[in-house]
């Protein structure tokens, strides 16, 4: 039989909680609301209910790992120490974390306090997994964008257990790698405030024209995960830990989907075939769906992944509006409907081109054939009517669809299996008993979960004169365990000769064994802390670097992204002899080098920032190309290179957000990381002061890369295929473009591995910044250019080199951009502190 795996629930709050306990989970996960998860908007947990919601959840035989999963600042380090520190003494069973350098620092505080790989970090391939295992991890939480076969080949790889999301919403971008928020809101995913910029719509410009593609809008909007018929070949493919979705999600979604996946686990387990009723799948949809699909697991299937029709949560399909009259809606049911529809039941109708939002109201009633039904309808046509005013009748028109969103009935008796006060789930007990005249009777316990015991009664036993004890009568009286998180699994005996002993005192035995086998459930693990580790070390970053105080400052250098031969031969021309390139098409690598090495200039190439199993080929290929060094932007890249003597730079996909990330990046062989693009200012500011400079390169000009997705925009609407083996390249033939809500067009491209990437329209100048980093001593800094022409790279290279010079201003910079743009340009996440009076 294969090995049981988790079912690890979401737990946003206290109702969440009991709710995953009721209902089958193995362990939860959560947040704190001192910050540092990746779900700000979730209630979550303050620190001083951590011991008792470890009590709660151990008492009854579950674990409970914290989110501490986003980017760490420097000037957060001791904070982040303090809610490490704070976990481990309330014996929090394992930490998710995405920061590199906080993982390390969770390891000093807490060595042994289990550390999870959260999904924020990307790990794709066990070449990347190999991050993990460097960092001392016991756990990975691979990408949603792998396939089931690509997790077995992951399995077959490494010797980590590996966690994968079953059920819940779908990010389009890649987890860690998205800076949508950031870029157009301020606000940053990889600091749980991700703005779902996803689920808004968007219209496809191709080659410069409008393309009309109907209903389908949004563009970026997945639907959700529904794995539960894939339970049987994720086991088989060696995942432990099968995980949902939902921190933000109700305790009745928790209570629902927990259920049906304990269900889908047991039943596979059992060697039985996994197949949920039409009324199961429409239940888990009340709770939250944007239409189900099984996301990567199936490989990549881009117009099923992302019908574009809709981004809102509908639940299930009820049917289509026929006409509406007489104040009610008739309606034609869908076919194959299980639930139905009934007095009290929420629906909502799509309107159309006169909305993206659905209108909805809560039945009043239901006709049928003219009479007044009391049980749901399921099939034919039906009359819906509304209270007064409930429903803007004039917005329904015939053709909408019409969508059951909410069902009381069904709510209710989700609430009812956590509501009460008793246990309704009791963890399986095994005991044995040893028993002898003369002798207090003694009782070994073990939980399911672990938790071991022992209790002696408080009389010997004497010679029974009549009825001696039996396995039985043991069995009878030991396993009372009502009212208790408990139930009895198993009972064995060693009964020597003829003992008796009082059904009292075996009462009072159990109750013993209960309160002993509570204590050794809920005990914390004894666990070494260091208080110190989080506190800030004395400045040795000039240290090694070969620039001590007072020593003559480096001359600034500039480095060139280019992203085509085009831009790469007009940096040539105007004299730029440090380039990066990131081509589409790699085979032009080739000819790049060349290019470069005739003119006398070095040239870094540039990575995918995702690899994935079968794709190590592409490294081998960039490094036949014997480029001067490697622009890595994974941690498969960095080993690959580093070890055939390549030189690497860390880019900014590598997130490093503070001096222990840096530290560790360098130590793995980076001559120099590039600062995150989640830094504002101050944070980056920070950052240099924390790091000897010459470690550090920062991206001054750019257009930010919001989306990096695993979704092809081009195989789905503009392509017949499915995906990359038939969609037909049509990025390879258009240029295109995704016009926002308010007008912007953004650039799409697609790379290497058909991953699209999602641009800012407007560039983003870090320029009012130069100066203060320049006063810190840090020398390198970058300019990234996307579709820029000869002219405008002039442009934008000439202005950076007199803002380095000293000779023009970051004001003067990025307002001569921006009159050259005619866009405007950003100054986003690196803009100059303001006056406050300034507007007086």
């Amino acid at each position: 039989m294969p090995e049981a795996p988790e079912l690890l629930a979401p737990a946003g709050d206290w109702d969440c909680v009991r709710a995953a306990i009721e209902n089958g989970a193995d362990a939860v996960y959560f947040g704190l609301d001192v910050g540092f998860n990746a779900r700000a908007r979730a209630t979550n947990f303050p620190l001083a209910d951590l011991p008792g919601l470890m009590q709660t959840l151990h008492r009854r035989g579950l674990k409970g790992y914290a989110t501490l999963n986003t980017l760490v600042f420097s000037d957060e380090l001791a904070a982040f120490a303090a809610a490490v520190a704070a976990l481990a003494e309330a014996g929090v069973d394992a930490v998710l974390v995405q920061d590199v350098g906080a993982a390390r620092l969770a390891r000093e505080v807490c060595p042994e306090l289990s550390l999870h790989a959260s999904t924020q970090m990307t790990l794709t391939s066990a070449e990347c997994i190999a991050l993990a295992e460097e960092l001392g991890m016991q756990r990975v939480v691979v990408a949603r964008e792998l396939s089931i076969a690509e997790i077995a080949a992951i399995r077959g790889e490494t010797t980590l257990p590996l966690e994968v999301f079953v059920h819940g919403a779908l990010c389009v971008a890649y987890s860690g790698q998205c800076l949508t928020s950031e870029s157009l809101g301020g606000r940053s995913a990889n600091r749980g405030q991700c703005a779902q910029a996803c689920r808004l719509p968007y219209e496809l410009v191709c080659d410069g024209r409008d393309v009309d593609l109907g209903a389908q809008k949004y563009l970026l909007s997945p639907q959700d995960l529904a794995a539960h018929a894939l339970v049987p070949e994720l086991i088989a493919a060696g995942v432990q830990s099968f995980k949902i979705e939902g921190r933000l999600k109700t305790a009745e979604y928790v209570a629902n989907i927990t259920r049906h996946y304990r269900r889908a686990i047991d039943t596979a387990l059992a060697g039985q075939p996994v197949a949920f009723t039409p009324r199961q799948v429409e239940e888990m949809e009340l709770s939250f769906s944007r239409g189900f699909s099984p996301g990567w697991l199936r490989g990549c299937d881009h117009k099923m992944l992302v019908p574009a029709t809709s981004s809102a949560k509908r639940g299930v399909r009820l049917g289509t509006v026929v006409e509406v009259r007489r104040g009610r809606v008739v309606v034609q049911l869908a076919a194959g409907l299980a639930g139905g529809v009934k007095r009290g039941d929420g629906v909502a109708f799509d309107c159309g081109a006169t909305s993206d939002e659905a209108r909805g109201g809560r039945v009043y009633e239901v006709f049928q054939g003219g009479d007044s039904l009391t049980e749901p309808a399921t099939a034919g046509r039906v009359e819906l009517a509304f209270g007064r005013d409930a429903l803007d009748l004039a917005a329904i028109a015939a053709g909408q669809a019409v969508w059951k969103t909410d069902d009381p009935q069904l709510s209710s008796r989700l609430r009812k299996s956590f509501a009460a006060a008793e246990p309704q789930r009791r963890q399986p007990v095994d005991l044995h008993v040893a028993v002898a005249p003369g002798r207090p009777v003694h009782v070994t316990a073990c939980s399911a979960a672990g938790a071991t015991c022992e209790a002696l009664s408080d009389e010997p036993a004497r010679e029974a004169m009549k009825h001696p004890l039996t396995a039985d009568t043991l069995r009878d009286h030991l396993g009372r365990l009502g009212g208790t998180p408990f139930e009895l699994r198993t009972l064995t005996a060693d009964i020597d000769g003829s003992p008796m002993l009082p059904f009292s005192v075996l009462g009072r035995l159990r109750h013993d064994l209960v309160a002993r086998l509570e204590a050794a459930a809920t005990a914390v693990p004894a666990r070494r802390i260091d208080h110190e580790a989080g506190r800030p070390k004395i400045s040795t970053r000039r240290d090694g670097a070969g620039a001590a105080v007072g020593a003559p400052r480096p001359l600034p250098g500039l480095q060139i992204l280019v992203r085509s031969l085009e831009q790469l031969r007009a940096a040539l021309e105007i004299g730029e002899r440090r380039l990066y390139a990131e081509f589409a098409d790699i085979r032009q690598y080739r000819e790049a080098v060349e290019t470069c090495r005739a003119a006398g200039a070095s040239i870094h190439l540039a990575t995918p920032r995702i690899q994935k199993p079968g794709e190590m080929g592409i490294f081998g290929l960039l490094a036949r190309q014997e480029p001067d060094g490697i622009l890595v932007r994974n941690h498969a890249g960095l080993r690959f290179f580093r070890d055939r003597g390549l030189p690497v730079v860390g880019d900014f996909s590598l997130n490093v957000t503070n001096e222990r990330s840096a530290e560790f990046f360098v130590a793995a062989g980076c001559g120099r990381i590039t600062a995150s693009y989640d830094m504002n200012r101050e944070q980056l500011l920070a950052l240099v002061a924390a790091v000897p400079p010459p470690w550090l390169e920062v991206v001054i000009h750019q257009r930010m890369p919001m989306f990096h997705m695993e979704h092809c925009v081009f195989c789905a609407v503009l392509s017949p295929g499915t995906d990359k083996t038939n969609c037909g390249r049509p990025c390879d033939d258009h240029v295109v473009k995704l016009r926002d809500r308010i007008g912007v067009e953004h650039p799409l491209t697609a790379d290497v591995g058909c991953r699209n990437t999602l641009y800012n329209a407007v560039p983003q100048s870090a320029a009012e910044a130069v100066p203060a980093l320049l006063a810190q001593g840090l020398s390198q800094f970058r300019i990234e250019l996307l579709d820029e022409e000869r002219e405008e790279i002039g442009r934008v290279v000439g202005w950076y080199r007199e803002l380095l010079a000293g000779r023009a201003s970051g004001r003067d910079v990025w307002t001569a951009l921006n009159a050259a743009n005619r866009v405007g340009v950003t100054r986003g996440t690196l803009e100059e502190r303001r006056n406050p009076l300034a507007l007086l």
